[in-house]
């Protein structure tokens, strides 16, 4: 198994978001805040499929126009196995968003061998840190983002309830300086 990584182009910019994203949901993170420190167990859920929507239509060749975006894929032997985007955030960190892998993928070392290449390109830019935001119910995810070294350092419990249906979800800040 080959894996690649390249960046957007004109000959690749239909690839977004052209894979299985989906998860089963079994977990959640169960969030303690003690002395400015959050910290978690995980707990069992009723099983459930998470899907993120889908393709969504994005335009893809604004990258060429802006030096601090760049969405990068990953390819098995030519076929898109996964992405991440990241893009340079007002305060000088890397905002990591739309990163997966699809599930005939996963635990091959893709999501690494993504966030080395966006990481790499967002330190030659010279900045702070990364940061990504993630959900309570995607354990494997937060497993993930803590083995690479990001520190879970915030949460929101309200950004999903507004959605229809509202989801009964707890987006997670994950961040890594520099």
């Amino acid at each position: 198994m080959e894996i690649s990584i390249r960046a957007i182009d004109w000959n690749n910019d239909k690839e977004y978001r052209q894979f299985d994203d989906s998860f089963l949901a079994t977990s959640k993170l169960v969030l303690r805040v003690e002395n400015n420190k959050i910290t978690y167990t995980i707990a069992e859920i009723p099983p459930f499929t998470k899907q993120y929507g889908g393709k969504r239509v994005a335009d893809y060749m604004t990258y060429d126009n802006y030096p601090n975006r760049n969405l990068f894929f990953a390819y098995v032997d030519d076929e898109v196995a996964g992405q991440i985007q990241v893009d340079r955030h007002w305060n000088n960190y890397a905002l990591i968003d739309d990163f997966g892998v699809d599930s005939k993928y996963r635990r091959r070392g893709i999501g690494r061998a993504l966030m080395d290449r966006a990481l790499a390109w967002a330190k030659e830019k010279g900045w702070t840190g990364a940061f990504l935001e993630t959900q309570d119910i995607n354990v494997p995810a937060c497993l993930f983002y803590e083995n690479y070294g990001f520190e879970l350092r915030g949460f929101d419990m309200n950004l999903y309830k507004a959605l229809k249906p509202p989801l009964d979800e707890i987006a997670l800040y994950w961040y890594l300086i520099f």
